[in-house]
């Protein structure tokens, strides 16, 4: 083998947004390291593509459904993801996302080079008791134990997700790492102070019913009754999850919550709010919460997996029970109360963001794991 080949390395997410979102500093420090850098996902806008290429990275096309378990589109996507694979010849392969990670694996199983797998959350298969869910996540944990047989290593963004993929005998414990989630850019995300206005109230998350949205606009309506000055709003994007919640439901809230829809920035969002709240059933570790930890702001969010990672109790917020309105009225109402101590609590959560998850930091563990120099 020639000793002075670039090395290749290829980062397969399902949507192009997602390299840009969450894996823009990873992408180009690599890239800086002298790799050769090709991104895989679905197709790309012509300024993300032109983005992509200021990074001196390469971008390939190949198609994933977003939800669902069709075996003549996924079999393409695994037929393609291989024939790209031949193609570049790859050194090292970092897939994540649950259809890349599976799709990938199993490709790179063909292809026989270093996978690595990184698991934002365990997703939609994983939770709930219903029949359709037990079923296909019975079906996932087959094809998460073909995909992830002879990867390198997993790397997963909290403990509570590692050990039921090792629980659940999908990959030996040897393999796994944690790393404290995506990061997030200190710079890019720096503080700032909240206004002398009413108290605000900020969700940003997907339009999802596991990201705890019906359970925001029942404790808003609570809270409005009492003190109908106070602003509840949400930002995000619909999803084409059997868990959305439709636009017309989201919009039938507008008496209590004010429903901003999606955005490519959300500093603003953050900067004009006092708290921020994230009611989710379950994360991997939620980035929306670093960023508005980082931006100077308490926390109110669940005892769930991957939230419970962002929050010293009493000190940058509060964690309540998951599903509980009851309790999530009553902590925005101590916030309200106590106007006084949210500044100074969001003071805390920035200590916690540059103590636990600067981007730059998660990304040396990163590399590290990928043996990436």
């Amino acid at each position: 083998m020639n000793k002075n080949r670039i090395k290749k390395i290829i980062v397969i997410a399902s949507e192009p947004a997602s390299f840009f979102n969450f894996r823009s500093e990873l992408i180009r420090t690599i890239s800086r390291l002298k790799y050769s850098v090709t991104t895989i996902s679905n197709s790309m806008s012509a300024q993300q593509s032109s983005e992509i290429a200021s990074w001196k990275c390469e971008k390939e096309t190949v198609a994933f459904s977003r939800n669902g378990l069709n075996p003549v589109t996924d079999f393409k996507t695994l037929f393609n993801l291989f024939i790209k694979f031949r193609a570049i010849q790859p050194d090292i392969i970092l897939a994540y996302t649950i259809k890349p990670v599976i799709w990938g694996g199993l490709a790179s199983r063909l292809y026989k080079t270093n996978f690595y797998a990184l698991i934002t959350g365990l997703g939609f298969a994983f939770q709930g008791e219903s029949f359709k869910r037990k079923m296909l996540g019975k079906l996932v944990i087959i094809l998460y134990r073909a995909a992830l047989k002879n990867s390198k290593a997993v790397i997963f963004q909290n403990k509570d997700n590692r050990n039921v993929f090792i629980e659940k005998g999908i990959v030996a414990k040897s393999k796994t790492f944690v790393v404290n989630g995506s990061g997030v850019d200190l710079e890019n995300y720096s503080v700032e102070p909240p206004s002398n206005s009413n108290v605000s109230f900020l969700c940003i998350a997907r339009l999802l019913g596991e990201k705890g949205l019906r359970e925001y606009a029942e404790a808003a309506k609570i809270v409005k009754n009492k003190f109908p000055n106070v602003e509840f709003n949400l930002v995000g994007p619909e999803d084409p999850s059997p868990d959305a919640i439709l636009l017309s439901e989201v919009n039938s809230w507008s008496d209590y919550v004010n429903y901003k829809g999606p955005t490519e920035d959300v500093r603003p969002h953050i900067k004009d709010s006092h708290v921020y709240v994230l009611p989710s059933y379950h994360e991997g570790l939620p980035r929306s919460t670093l960023e508005a930890m980082s931006m100077g702001r308490p926390i109110l969010t669940t005892n769930a997996v991957g939230c419970k990672e962002t929050v010293e109790e009493g000190i940058n917020g509060f964690m309540v029970s998951i599903g509980s309105t009851i309790q999530l009225a009553e902590k925005m109402i101590w916030y309200i109360e106590n106007k006084h101590k949210i500044q100074g609590m969001g003071k805390e959560s920035r200590r916690i963001v540059e103590g636990k998850f600067d981007v730059r930091e998660v990304n040396k563990e990163m590399l590290r794991v990928l043996e990436i120099k």
